[in-house]
């Protein structure tokens, strides 16, 4: 049976950073994830885990052989380096536990679904898990649409709250760029005709839960690189701590291999190996949080990159529905009459211009006219005759495209009227002739009103070197007035499918990465050369194909806040692979001194934290390394703040803040931890 509709709607549960079930699970995975097998793609971290492994031996041998208690240094030492390594992978588990929440709020909204499918003998019932490519369904009022696919029949409103989280219904029909549908939501209104698009296991819901599960989430080509170099660099620190024990039997001070392995840990970059997957998981997350969906992770990535952003002029940048703001009357014609003509023109045109139009005019003290005043015969608007209008008894009056009123008018547009028009065009406004017959009224002119706060959001993305272009459909005068207007870097007028997918190619050739918003069929070839490329959840399936992120809330203007979530991710990388390389620092400091202060007593000058003992030391040192990456895992989770601004400011605040904080913060660590195990008597013996 269909579930009820109620059972579906309501927005998505998000859990808490702390959520008690939440932590549960990812300390169970956290302890699974301790398989080198699962542990190799952590290079860091392994051998963190294999260095800890040999100092359990140790421990456990010089226990056995009885010269030693069970939490020795040796021991101490050992249960750090494993806390280590479980912390890390209680960070991932932690990404990857909210990324699974999610999926499972998801599959909680799947039933199996009864499809009303067309076949050669009527409608017959079959389960909506059998329907394969090109089926026909028929779905009705209450009823859950069983798969994805286009509407080839009819038009009906749709609660698509179990893929969008919101309530609000929306509205899909036959043709046009709102034809596609999703499987899991439900018809709320009237019935359509459904056409199959997609096979078992391969719906949008299907495809939703999968990729939001972190376990297929594919490493970016950038996180690769950092990992690498993070291996890198572990290899040759352990070269380094290698060289130091024939050194160390060379000067004289022997050291064991539990100190070698504690300079060895320290040395390399312990934190951010704990944090990298957990960062690069939590921004698929925070996307997801945006109701976006990444189609692959180098998306995530390239949103951060990206520098130029091409954005269509309506619905984006402008409100979409233009409006009535200003009477131009013709010579002769006072703005009164001509108020009076343009909302008797206007009284049966329910478009947002029109009703605009018949606000306006009670501006100029004219009550709304009821239709019951006199004898009207409305004429609606047609692609033909591009006007409309009103005949009120012997009255007949048009309103629309300038050409075709004064044409149907008879009368000239004086010189007066056409720089009035041609001004209205060059300001970017739309001009609607008003006419009755054999004379010229006026004109009203429209605009797009462009959305409050848009201007700032688009100054602060060319602070953030993030060149603008708006597309539109529109001539390239008028395309220039509003581009000047709205405050965007560039335009391109007229725009056809080939020329926007020429424009993309063009930049993209040029070096840039280039994000791009569609809907449309008409979008897909531009969307499929873009690098980051966001088709709206309402549009067509051939957009949401050709896109590599589509938005569930299908708002054009979303693409400005995908750019500022994948320059976050970025940023929170940088800040934390800065602060982990620098706190590294305060180690040296700690556990260098104390390996050979007994054969070079002139070391205890870099003592500078006056640490108790060398065992003390260490072993802080080695608790800090441990204890800092649980105390960073909300900063990797929800990400740095990021303020749009040049990319030498983001580097100079990084280094102000987790550079000089990440070197601040170990000295003071690792002194508080010295008190404390000093106090404890935590130390008993090398």
């Amino acid at each position: 049976m269909n579930a009820p509709p109620r059972q579906l709607a309501g927005r998505r549960r998000k859990p808490g950073l702390w959520d008690g079930d939440l932590v549960r699970k990812a300390l169970g995975m956290a302890f699974v994830k301790l398989n080198p097998a699962t542990l190799v793609h952590n290079p860091v971290m392994l051998v963190v885990e294999v260095c800890a492994f040999f100092t359990t031996i140790d421990a456990f041998r010089y226990l056995a052989a009885g010269t030693m208690p069970l939490f020795s240094f040796t021991g101490q030492i050992s249960i750090w380096l494993w806390l280590t390594v479980v912390f890390a992978t209680f960070a991932e588990s932690m990404a990857e536990g909210r990324g699974q929440a999610q999926a499972d709020e998801l599959r909680r909204t799947r039933t199996e679904t009864v499809a009303h499918k067309e076949s050669p003998s009527g409608i017959v019932d079959v389960a909506a898990s059998t329907l394969v490519r090109g089926d026909i369904v028929v779905v009705s009022a209450g009823e859950i649409i069983p798969s994805d696919g286009e509407v080839i029949e009819g038009i009906a409103s749709v609660d698509e709250s179990a893929i969008t989280g919101e309530s609000a219904p929306v509205i899909r029909e036959s043709g046009g760029d709102r034809s596609a549908v999703t499987g899991g939501t439900v018809v709320l209104s009237d019935s359509v005709r459904i056409e199959v698009t997609s096979g078992r296991g391969e719906s949008f819901l299907d495809r939703m839960i999968a990729l939001i599960e972190a376990g297929v989430r594919q490493k970016t080509p950038n996180e690769i690189a950092l990992a690498l170099l993070l291996a890198g660099l572990s290899l040759i620190f352990l070269f380094v701590v290698v060289t130091l024990a024939p050194f160390s039997v060379y000067s004289r001070a022997p050291v064991s291999v539990t100190i070698l392995i504690a300079l060895l840990v320290a040395m390399i970059p312990t934190t951010i190996g704990g944090l990298l997957s957990a960062i690069g998981i939590s921004g698929m997350n925070r996307l997801l949080a945006h109701n976006v969906l990444a189609l692959s992770g180098r998306a995530v990535e390239a949103a951060g990159d990206v520098n130029v952003v091409m954005l269509d002029k309506t619905g984006t940048l402008t409100l979409g529905a233009r409006q009535a703001t200003a009477f131009v009357p013709a010579r002769g014609v006072t703005e009164q009459q001509l108020a009076e003509a343009a909302q008797l023109s206007s009284l049966a045109d329910e478009t947002p211009e029109g009703r605009s139009v018949v606000i306006l005019a009670k501006r100029f003290g004219l009550r709304e006219v009821s239709m019951k005043d006199g004898e009207f015969e409305f004429v609606g608007f047609s692609a033909q005759t591009r006007m409309s209008g009103v005949n009120v008894g012997t009255r007949q009056i048009r309103k629309g495209a300038v050409t075709e009123v004064a044409q149907w008018s008879g009368a000239d547009v004086d010189d007066a009227m056409r720089a009035a028009i041609d001004g209205i065009s060059r300001a970017g406004g739309t001009p609607l002739l008003v006419a009755e017959q054999g004379r010229i009224m006026g004109v009203i002119q429209l605009q797009d009103i462009i959305k409050e706060g848009m201007k700032e959001r688009l100054s602060s993305l060319r602070e953030a070197g993030i060149k603008t272009v708006m597309i539109t459909g529109d001539n390239p005068v008028t395309a220039r007035a509003i581009a000047e207007e709205v405050g965007v870097d560039d335009f391109l007028a007229e725009a056809t499918p080939e020329r926007k997918m020429e424009y993309v190619k063009s930049v993209r050739a040029e070096g840039y990465m280039v994000g791009m918003v569609g809907d449309g069929t008409n979008d897909a070839p531009a969307l499929a050369h873009a690098d980051v490329a966001v088709a709206m959840n309402t549009g067509t399936m051939a957009a949401r194909e050709a896109g590599n992120m589509i938005d569930l809330d299908s708002n054009p203007a979303k693409l400005i806040e995908i750019v500022e979530v994948g320059k976050q991710i970025l940023i929170t990388r940088g800040a934390l692979t800065t602060f982990s390389i620098v706190n590294d620092v305060a180690k040296y400091f700690a556990i260098i001194p104390a390996m050979f202060v007994v054969a070079f007593p002139g070391l205890k000058v870099l003592n500078i934290m006056h640490l108790t003992s060398p065992e003390t030391a260490i072993l802080s040192a080695i608790i800090f390394n441990a204890l800092i990456i649980p105390a960073l895992i909300p900063l990797a989770l929800r990400g740095v703040n990021y303020h749009a601004t040049s990319a030498s400011a983001i580097l100079r605040r990084n280094l102000f803040v987790y550079g000089l904080g990440g070197l601040i913060v170990p000295f003071i660590g690792i002194k508080l931890i010295d008190i404390v195990v000093t106090n404890l008597h935590l130390v008993s013996t090398l």
